[in-house]
């Protein structure tokens, strides 16, 4: 009986997500869009940017644009310490880093676990929201990085890398 219960759980459409914080909340984004992690480093600011994209990195020869989602969802408080680390996605066939307050671990959720994000009208845009899961009693917020990575104010990103 065991095994039925493994093979029938298997069999469940599932998508895996890497956890992470900003302030009290915990989000997730799309395992597959996760380059590497790693620790905060300096960054070389660029002029005229918005406040939220720090500026943009070497990775290994390449020019990566960091973008501080503490600022872009409007946390008020940011502080850089030891756990600040920067997720490096590949997204939209470009290279882009996230500076976060921490990273959590890798969950799998399966297709029906994930609940759609409530409805605020015009007040707040939740177009960058997959939707929301509860595991273990914590509310993960998912994000649909695509979406955000491809809006308006970050087109400029684009700018970056030529």
């Amino acid at each position: 009986m065991h095994e039925h219960n493994e093979a029938k759980r298997i069999s469940e459409p599932t998508q895996e997500f890497l956890t992470f914080t900003l302030g009290a909340e915990e989000y997730a984004i799309d395992i597959l869009r996760v380059q590497e992690i790693r620790g905060y480093d300096q960054v070389t600011a660029i002029a005229n940017s918005p406040s939220f994209i720090k500026g943009v990195i070497n990775l290994r020869g390449a020019i990566v644009p960091i973008i501080d989602l503490r600022i872009k969802f409007n946390l008020s408080s940011v502080t850089y310490d030891q756990f600040t680390v920067v997720i490096i996605l590949n997204v939209l066939k470009r290279i882009i880093g996230v500076v976060v307050d921490s990273v959590s671990d890798v969950i799998a959720l399966a297709d029906d676990a994930i609940r759609p994000p409530p409805e605020f009208g015009s007040t707040f845009n939740t177009e960058y929201l997959k939707g929301l899961a509860t595991v273990d009693e914590r509310m993960l917020i998912l994000v649909d990085i695509e979406k955000l990575m491809s809006s308006d104010e970050l087109s400029l990103m684009d700018n970056t890398n030529s």
